[in-house]
């Protein structure tokens, strides 16, 4: 094999080492769950330099503070290749870096939408024409000056016609004083001459309220009319650049193609048509991945081992940390590389796999009511969607007659410890309401990678899930669900920490994110394939787990030690 450099292709980079005691792969690794190959460590290695030495990039990465450009980190990615019996790599990054889509040293966009005098930008042009015509029309002095005046019409009109309302209650009172007075000495004539006055008097002050409010309106009216001169051009505007937008979104998923290895093409629209996603969504296409692979087949160069890392500080929503690896995003990048890698020899999907098989589940507590178990790590709550053995299934076989739901709350599969279980729709019913008014006390031991300063406290971040990387969790302060966590440290080491944990919510990856986010513990669960570094198993176990017997109305607590 010859690992000499080649300069026939512009971004394909050669090793600046030795590299020929360093075995290839047999296959591509899974893009969604890797080790990362030592070659591609050595590859994202020379990235890092090349991103460290490039001084002129005006680009702040957040890692120090010697520009005034908002920092922002980016994900970058390396794609080991061979090119005609040589070894290389190519690198790319995603979205765009110091605002381009062509940064010399990287490959190009999968379909650059920015280049010069090309159809997008033009038709982005004439959005952004509309856009200043709509935005003129709004801030335009005349239609201010309407809107204003329509205002104080409004304020003033209310103010005349509710004094004018008061006005006609005290004439009325009046009237029905005069009333009582003409029973007792007016004659039947003068009483007949004085009520028709008075019902002439009520006339003529509802006919001064309509002749009031009726000015009123006209003024108003008048002032509309002004107004919707300039909201149905607004209107006219903003239906021309929905059409238009739909439109140049429809041109670019069509044009925006993407190879696999037998040179097949397909368009975003055709790659996302049976996606979760029915339409492409934004950014899809412009992660490393689909750029990388683009390019090695444009260039017949033959993929072997693809990595990602984080380079930069970590944005305030996701837990990224500089430097370290991580795997291809699902909700854009799957579709796409579902047909990107075909043709491919490819690891085989790990989550297609039963974690469970030979694994044995531990009861801890059996009675007519509940069972509590055990849950060894990787190993499901509930069947999933290409895996039904679970701890549901497994308590379903071993109790026949159990009826009812039977799970009354989940663990994480990669996380062990207590559950319990109902087996009956009554006593699940009980457990759940406990679970819900936070009666059920849980405690759970991590080993953390890395150093935490504090000895005990009380993480407050708000979670949801994030939509284009599902299950991931990030941090939302606007649409994130309530998330809190206590904790107390137990011990430290110079890299690790050991902590237990008191959630007192439960919601999904709840300890992982408030471990590994920089607002939280910024040291992320030891083996945290999502958020920190794979490792033999996720170090994180529900050790303790409290509640009233459903039945008895005891206090029942059940404890199991962490085999870490």
């Amino acid at each position: 094999m010859n690992f000499l450099s080649s300069t026939e292709i512009p971004c394909f980079i050669p090793f600046k080492e030795d590299i020929s005691h360093i075995a290839l792969p047999s296959k591509l690794n899974f893009p969604f769950y890797y080790d990362v190959h030592p070659l591609c460590e050595i590859a994202a290695k020379q990235v890092q330099i090349f991103l460290d030495q490039s001084s002129n990039l005006p680009h702040n990465f957040g890692l120090n503070n010697h520009t005034e450009l908002l920092p922002i980190g980016k994900m970058f990615g390396v794609l080991i290749v061979e090119n005609k019996g040589t070894i290389g790599f190519l690198a790319a990054y995603s979205g765009k870096l110091a605002n381009s889509n062509n940064i010399a040293f990287f490959v190009p966009p999968v379909f650059d939408m920015l280049t010069q005098d090309g159809y997008f930008l033009k038709k982005e042009e004439e959005l952004n024409d509309i856009n200043r015509q709509i935005e003129l029309l709004e801030n335009d002095i005349n239609l201010s000056a309407f809107q204003k005046d329509l205002e104080e019409i409004r304020t003033t009109s209310k103010i005349a016609i509710d004094d004018f309302k008061a006005l006609m209650k005290q004439h009325k009172l009046q009237r029905q004083n005069k009333r009582n007075k003409l029973k007792n000495g007016f004659s039947r004539e003068e009483q007949q001459q004085l009520e028709a006055e008075l019902i002439k008097q009520s006339l003529y002050d509802k006919h001064l309220l309509r002749t009031l409010t009726n000015d009123f309106l006209t003024k108003e009216s008048e002032l509309n009319e002004k107004i919707a001169v300039f909201t149905q051009k607004i209107d006219l505007l903003k239906d021309e650049r929905k059409t238009k937008s739909n439109a140049l979104q429809n041109w670019l998923f069509t044009n925006y193609t993407f190879l696999n290895s037998k040179k097949e093409e397909k368009s975003l629209l055709e790659i996302f048509k049976n996606a979760l996603h029915s339409q492409p969504p934004a950014g899809a296409g412009e992660c490393c991945a689909p750029k990388l692979f683009q390019y090695a087949y444009k260039h017949n160069l033959k993929p072997i081992a693809l990595a990602e890392f984080w380079w930069g500080q970590s944005p305030k929503s996701e837990v990224r940390k500089h430097g370290q690896f991580y795997p291809s995003c699902w909700g854009k990048c799957e579709p796409i590389l579902g047909h990107m890698l075909q043709g491919l020899q490819v690891e085989e999907n790990p989550f297609l796999k039963n974690p469970a098989e030979n694994k044995e589940l531990e009861i801890v507590y059996d009675d007519p009511y509940i069972v509590v178990i055990n849950k060894p790590a990787e190993f499901l709550s509930v069947p999933g969607i290409h895996i039904s053995d679970s701890v549901y299934e497994r308590i379903k076989n071993r109790y026949p007659h159990a009826t009812g739901p039977l799970i009354v709350h989940r663990l994480d599969m990669s996380t062990s410890g207590l559950m319990v279980l109902a087996k009956n729709k009554e006593i699940h019913e009980n457990l759940q309401k406990q679970f819900i008014k936070r009666k059920v006390k849980k405690s759970y031991i991590a080993l953390l990678d890395g150093f935490v300063t504090q000895e005990s406290g009380t993480i407050d971040l708000p979670l949801r899930v994030d939509l284009d990387d599902r299950p991931r969790q990030v941090v939302c302060e606007q649409y994130g669900k309530k998330a809190i966590t206590v904790f107390k440290v137990l011990a430290k080491s110079e890299d690790s920490t050991r902590i237990q944990y008191f959630p007192v919510t439960g919601r999904t990856h709840q300890l992982r994110v408030h471990s590994a986010h920089k607002s939280g513990l910024n040291a992320a669960i030891k083996g945290d394939d999502l958020y920190g570094k794979k490792a033999n198993r996720l170090h994180l176990h529900a050790n303790q787990l409290e509640f009233y017997h459903p039945v008895s109305k005891e206090w029942v607590s059940f404890s199991a030690a962490p085999d870490f």
